[in-house]
């Protein structure tokens, strides 16, 4: 396990930290009227943080298959074919469009374990958009890692990505209807730029990832 393993891991976590799972629902959350009730915001973050481990485990056990009846050079082909996949498809994206928050949204007037069937509702949808994940995993598998380092470089991944909702949850707590407005501009950025912002995100994780397949293949 090296360091720039570890610090690319982490830039590819936090780009999966802005999601509507993982940042956008806690916020909206965070804004619903009445008091802030922190039980119900923790049912629904450990939820999803749960849920996108278990995820990753079943993923990097099918994709151990495959890497052991690779030769390290291929897997690594493969690792950088992905980036260049992610980069590629980012330009897909139109910022013209519009994300629909306004379902979400609606949904969270619900009890405490209607919230935890939201946060496996919106894991299941972003199941296909969970690229930068998929693409932090496939650079675990091919760097030969014991499955111990492995579960905890998953761990770790899970929970760098609730930072940023953890961040704010504390900063809702600490300045109370204060931060409201701050929070307000961010859901309403997100409402117009979201897709054109995950066409971004792709793009770098693509970037991350194909560099470093690249690094391991030509340089180490």
């Amino acid at each position: 396990m090296t360091l720039g393993l570890v610090a690319a891991l982490a830039g590819l976590a936090l780009l999966d930290s802005t999601s509507i799972g993982t940042l956008f629902i806690p916020i909206w959350l965070m804004l619903t009227p009445g008091r802030l009730r922190v039980q119900r915001f923790g049912v629904y973050l450990g939820t999803i943080t749960v849920f996108y481990f278990a995820v990753g485990v079943a993923i990097v056990l099918g994709a151990s298959q495959v890497i052991d009846h690779l030769d390290g050079k291929v897997a690594l082909w493969v690792q950088l074919v992905i980036g260049v996949f992610l980069f590629v498809i980012s330009f897909r994206f139109d910022g013209k469009k519009k994300p629909d928050t306004g379902k979400w949204q609606q949904r969270l007037n619900t009890s405490t374990a209607g919230l935890a069937g939201i946060a496996l509702l919106a894991g299941v949808v972003e199941l296909a958009t969970m690229l930068p994940y998929l693409g932090a995993i496939g650079m675990m598998s091919a760097a030969d890692l014991r499955p111990a380092q492995i579960g905890l470089l998953l761990a770790g991944y899970c929970l760098v990505m609730i930072v940023p909702a953890v961040l704010l949850l504390g900063g809702r707590i600490a300045l109370k209807s204060r931060i409201e407005p701050f929070l307000n501009r961010i859901s309403a950025w997100f409402a117009e730029k979201g897709a054109s912002t995950t066409g971004w995100i792709l793009g770098i994780a693509g970037f991350l990832v194909a560099r470093d397949a690249v690094a391991r293949l030509f340089f180490l």
